[in-house]
């Protein structure tokens, strides 16, 4: 934490929960590029728990918002709002990198504003809240977080690539892809991940990402074009 900073009253008076231990949330906040005593953890984990529970909460609202949706279309909306660049605005507009835990390199370098980073750490300190005061709590501030995206059906774009694929290659191949991390490059504190996609046992696209999610969609997109140019010129 900033030494200007002596407390985190402002933080959780921005983002909206006061927390009863306070060591999850400065946990939250540890970036793996802060030199740490050995054993000492990171954000890594709690952004682990992050993500699954920003899912369940996501899916839990728009199944109470879309009653109507079917389960294809409330996979996309979900897909359209958890993502690191809608989790990254977020993370912005709640002022979050100020809070953050930096290592020296990473400070330099411009990590408060990178979009990587802030979006796993919006994810880790909602681990955190989840732990520190349950689901209820959880939930109350994802639905107050996403208020706005909730007004009407989030559209469904770029970021759904992974769904995108999967629907083209059920109805061509008959077969769902999966996707394999074949090649990890980087220091600890800002790897990038190299995805590749498989289909019936054939290898399609790749993709980069500071994130294995990240990488899954870009390498997801890589061979949707693929196979519309397959298509094309066929």
């Amino acid at each position: 934490m900033p030494d200007n900073q002596p407390s985190y009253t402002e933080f959780e008076a921005g983002f909206g929960y006061r927390f009863r231990r306070r060591e999850l949330l400065s946990l939250a906040l540890t970036h793996r590029s802060l030199p740490l005593e050995p054993g000492a953890d990171t954000n890594e984990k709690l952004e682990f728990l992050g993500d699954a529970v920003l899912d369940l909460a996501i899916s839990d609202l728009l199944f109470a918002r879309f009653p109507e949706a079917r389960e294809g279309e409330l996979s996309k909306m979900r897909a359209a709002l958890v993502n690191a660049r809608v989790l990254a605005k977020k993370a912005e507009s709640l002022a979050l990198g100020r809070w953050l835990r930096l290592g020296r390199g990473e400070e330099r370098s411009g990590g408060r504003h990178k979009g990587s980073i802030l979006a796993c750490a919006y994810e880790a300190v909602l681990g955190a809240v989840y732990l520190d005061g349950g689901f209820g709590p959880t939930l109350r501030l994802v639905a107050d977080h996403f208020a706005p995206d909730l007004e009407r059906k989030p559209a469904v774009g770029q970021f759904d690539s992974k769904t995108r694929l999967q629907e083209l290659t059920q109805k061509i191949f008959k077969q769902t892809p999966t996707y394999e991390v074949v090649e990890v490059t980087g220091p600890d504190h800002q790897k990038r991940f190299v995805s590749q996609v498989m289909i019936a046992g054939k290898a399609y696209g790749r993709g980069e990402g500071l994130r294995k999610k990240s990488a899954h969609q870009a390498a997801a997109s890589q061979t949707l074009a693929e196979l519309q140019n397959r298509s094309d010129t066929g």
